[in-house]
């Protein structure tokens, strides 16, 4: 592998056991995706959480998607049990009723002067099959943009939607994504492939490395050969030809790939939402943009070969990081010795972007 060292001229903190990554909470002054729109039907209404927060979805038969505290006031029973009735969802237990404002706007048994207080409200927003909240400082929500999800509305892109939960710290998927010297563990999936480093940049809330690869043995999986859009073989015609560059801007991750000059043929966004309070479970959701030939419908019959290869290789990242997680849990803390330069510049990162444990507003 040829490192070059960092752009980033200020060297990384070293975190020790009083400033262990693991502990880093997630920012919550950004847009997280919480379920896909395909959820959550008209007329009906979900649970979902971040980082130990209870949120119900509500979806009006008519009306934008809005999210709510998803505990009633009266005695805390999930409002995404309740039922939706116009612009509001009543609780299943006594009918007390919430507005978009999570303002409580009827308690059938209660005349309409004697209304108790309501329940907290998330803002929320709808954008390319996904639905996000911003759980943080909602007086912060209309200056952070939404993540921009660059090739899923293009017709020259298939995509496709994944994501399951993952039992660990978010930190440990972004540090294997931006990893590609775990190949390694791909080997039987991909070959053998050997990685080249190329460089990384950084900037506010922001690092970035490049890659090329050359195969040294073995024959190319067809869901490879799917991604480039032809058969490449292991001549050097091939070696380190297409450039992977992988992004962390907080808190989303991207990959992309592609030559100098060319379209990428395969671009990723993704994101890691922690479920509980010790943000120890993240749910993944991935956008996996291809593409598309110039053979008319060759990537859609193509189609589930693809998925079934893609999907083997994020079940080998999701058995690792997992691991990696049960032995931080067995050993009390995070004992990695980590030598890599762009990890080391990505923790530092994560660390910088993130809240400290205990440290919550």
């Amino acid at each position: 592998m040829n490192q070059i060292l960092s752009t980033d001229s200020m060297p990384p903190p070293r975190l020790g056991p009083e400033g262990d990554l693991r502990r880093i909470r997630s920012n919550p002054d950004f847009w997280y995706p919480v379920a896909w729109s395909r959820e959550l039907k008209p007329g009906k209404t979900i649970g979902v959480r971040y980082a130990g927060q209870p949120i119900a979805l509500i979806r009006p038969k008519e009306g934008d998607v809005f999210a709510l505290e998803d505990r009633c006031a009266h005695r805390q029973v999930p409002l995404s049990k309740g039922q939706v009735t116009g612009q509001s969802v009543q609780c299943c237990y006594h009918g007390w009723a919430y507005g978009r404002s999570g303002r409580c706007i009827d308690v059938p048994y209660l005349g309409k002067g004697k209304l108790p207080n309501g329940v907290r409200t998330y803002p929320c927003r709808e954008q390319d099959g996904l639905i996000f909240v911003f759980p943080g400082d909602a007086a912060k929500a209309e200056t952070v943009p939404l993540p921009h999800l660059s090739q899923v509305a293009n017709p020259a892109y298939k995509t496709r939607r994944f994501g399951r939960h993952v039992k660990c710290h978010y930190s440990f998927m972004h540090e294997n994504l931006m990893d590609m010297n775990h190949q390694f563990m791909h080997m039987k999936q991909m070959g053998q492939m050997k990685p080249r480093f190329l460089g990384q940049d950084s900037g506010p809330g922001m690092i970035e490395a490049r890659y090329t690869f050359a195969r040294t043995g073995g024959k190319q999986p067809i869901g490879e050969a799917l991604v480039f859009g032809q058969k490449r073989d292991n001549s050097a015609k091939y070696a380190h030809r297409d450039v992977m560059t992988i992004r962390t801007e907080y808190p989303y991750q991207t990959l992309k790939i592609q030559s100098e000059g060319e379209d990428p043929v395969m671009d990723l966004w993704i994101a890691y939402v922690p479920q509980d309070a010790e943000e120890l479970t993240n749910r993944v959701f991935g956008l996996l943009s291809i593409k598309r030939p110039k053979i008319p419908g060759l990537l859609d019959a193509a189609w589930p070969f693809l998925v079934a290869f893609t999907e083997r290789i994020f079940r080998e990242d999701r058995e690792i990081v997992e691991l990696e997680q049960a032995a931080w849990n067995e050993l009390g803390g995070d004992h990695n010795q980590e030598v890599f330069p762009v990890i080391q510049n990505l923790r530092a990162l994560l660390a910088r972007c993130g809240i400290p444990a205990g440290a919550e507003s």
